[in-house]
């Protein structure tokens, strides 16, 4: 699933071409990829101006305005979900929305997971979430962090804590920081939180800065993948050697999710 560095890649890539632009049409070829009623969907989005595009979580908002109305378009990739600048259409289109100067964003998505929702306002459901990892202060994610009792690669996967963090970048963050997936937040000395705070937003920039990573199908609005996968310590590297102690690298399951770390390095 594209996390917080991949949706932001896209975002990054996609907004030159796109912003400040009318949209035409919209076409979904996949009805389920709209979220709400497909009709009313395509009529609100038909002269939509696009205003900015803006990364909340892994959820990117496209701000609209129509007149004095504003709105947005919400895309959620999900797990496999790409938007190519004038791709090529082909069995795995679902949308497509056309811009008034002929640009035309294509939305693929092997799975059919993704959705695409029209709203006068943010949804609840995302108003609910936790802050950004990369603007949450240090003193308050300390102070969230210590407040739960739960795992803490659980707690990072959490949406409600942070927004944006999930699997990869939580099991570099914690070997970065010497910490077990499976101790408790709430255990979690101030230092030691702190240093967690530092090394999450670091391993989010130094992936923003490698264009994300790319397991599967992954590529920015430009078609290109990310290659921050080749800088990764832990996460897929199962029986590899630690890059720290040289111990055979470990895979659990924490939160229903397959979790890498260091045995030595990151002990309970």
């Amino acid at each position: 699933m594209p996390e917080l560095p991949e949706v932001e890649t896209i975002r990054r890539t996609l907004e030159p071409a796109v912003a400040g632009r009318r949209i035409v049409e919209v076409v979904f070829y996949w009805h389920r990829t709209c979220a709400g009623d497909l009709d009313e969907t395509v009529d609100a989005l038909r002269g939509q101006n696009i205003e900015s595009l803006e990364r909340y979580g892994k959820y990117l908002l496209f701000h609209l305005r129509k007149r004095h109305d504003q709105s947005m378009l919400i895309i959620h990739l999900r797990m496999t979900g790409n938007l190519l600048l004038n791709g090529t259409e082909g069995r795995f289109t679902r949308a497509a929305m056309i811009m008034d100067n002929g640009v035309r964003v294509i939305y693929q998505d092997i799975r059919k997971f993704g959705r695409w929702q029209w709203s006068s306002a943010l949804p609840l459901r995302l108003a609910e979430l936790g802050p950004e990892p990369l603007e949450i202060s240090r003193d308050e994610f300390v102070e969230r962090l210590k407040a739960r009792r739960t795992q803490l690669k659980a707690l990072l996967l959490d949406q409600e804590f942070v927004r944006g963090l999930g699997n990869i970048y939580a099991d570099e963050s914690l070997f970065r920081a010497g910490l077990h997936p499976k101790s408790l937040a709430s255990s979690v000395s101030s230092r030691k939180a702190g240093l967690l705070h530092k090394v999450v937003q670091d391993v989010l920039q130094e992936a923003i800065a490698a264009g994300g990573t790319t397991i599967s199908n992954y590529v920015d609005s430009q078609g290109s993948q990310g290659y921050f996968q080749l800088q990764t310590n832990v996460y897929g590297k199962t029986g590899k050697p630690c890059v720290v102690c040289g111990t055979a690298l470990c895979r659990i399951i924490v939160a229903s999710r397959s979790t890498h770390f260091c045995p030595r390095c990151q002990r309970r």
